[in-house]
C-alpha cells in the first residue's frame, strides 16, 4: 500500500488472539503494513512473547486501553495511525481501503472505521452486528473494535486518547464528530468469545447500561467496575 500506517494494538493477556491478528495483518499487507506496535498493559501470559516472535515493536504502558493507546500513538512514527484491538482482524481489502482513504486530500481531517463483525455464525451474532451497524450509522458511535484510522496531524489536533479506564474510544469519537467520520466498506472481524461466555443478551444489556451511565455523567472509573 502506498500509505503505510503505524498500527497500534493495545494488549492485556491477549495470547489467544494476538498471534492471529498479527499474522493476518502481515499477510494482507504483504510486508507493507508499516510499523506495528503492541502496547502491553502488564500481561502475565504469552502476549509479549507472541509479539516478539513476530518481530513487532513492543512498548509498555500502565493497564487501561486509554493509557495504552496514548502510549502507542506517542511511540508511533507514521503519518497515519490505525488503532486496532488485539482480538480484531480486518478482512481482506483493508490495506487498499486505508490507502484510498488516506489518498483523498479531504480526509486529512476525517477518521475512518471498519464495519463490525463477529467470528460466530450464530443468529445472535448477526443480530448484534445489525444493532452495531445501526448505532454506527444513526448515532455515529462506533467502538474501538471497529478500528480507527486517522492522520497523525488530526489525531494530535483532537488531543489524542485520554487516559480513561473505559470509553476512551467513545470519548475520542465524540470529539471527531459525525461529519468527520467515515465507515469503510470492509469488515473488522472480532472474537465473539466474550459474548459466547457471558451470553449475547446479558452482555449486550450490560454494555448498553454502562453506556447509558457514561452519557449520564458517571465517572468512567466507577463504570469500569460494573463493566467487568
Amino acid at each position: 500500500m502506498k500509505t503505510s500506517p503505524s498500527i497500534v494494538i493495545p494488549a492485556l493477556n491477549a495470547a489467544t488472539t494476538l498471534g492471529r491478528t498479527l499474522d493476518g495483518l502481515r499477510r494482507e499487507a504483504a510486508g507493507e503494513a508499516g510499523e506495528i506496535i503492541v502496547v502491553d498493559g502488564g500481561s502475565n501470559d504469552g502476549t509479549v512473547a507472541i509479539a516478539d516472535a513476530r518481530g513487532v515493536r513492543v512498548v509498555s504502558a500502565p493497564r487501561g486501553r486509554g493509557q495504552q493507546l496514548a502510549r502507542g500513538a506517542e511511540a508511533a512514527t507514521g503519518e497515519w495511525l490505525l488503532f486496532l484491538h488485539a482480538d480484531t482482524l480486518p478482512e481482506r481489502g483493508w490495506a487498499d481501503a486505508l490507502a484510498g482513504f488516506a489518498a483523498e486530500p479531504g480526509n486529512a481531517e476525517r477518521a475512518a472505521v471498519f464495519r463490525f463483525a463477529l467470528d460466530d455464525r450464530s443468529p445472535a451474532a448477526r443480530r448484534l452486528e445489525r444493532a452495531v451497524a445501526w448505532r454506527t450509522r444513526a448515532l455515529a458511535l462506533p467502538y474501538g473494535d471497529q478500528g480507527l484510522f486517522l492522520s497523525r496531524a488530526f489525531y494530535d489536533a483532537l488531543g489524542g486518547f485520554r487516559p480513561l479506564p473505559l470509553y476512551e474510544d467513545v470519548d475520542l469519537i465524540r470529539r471527531i464528530g459525525r461529519r468527520r467520520l467515515v465507515m469503510l466498506d470492509v469488515r473488522a472481524v472480532t472474537s465473539a468469545a466474550r459474548y459466547r461466555g457471558g451470553g449475547y443478551v446479558a452482555r449486550s444489556a450490560r454494555n448498553l447500561g454502562c453506556l447509558g451511565l457514561y452519557f449520564a455523567g458517571l465517572p468512567t472509573r466507577a463504570i469500569a467496575r460494573l463493566y467487568g
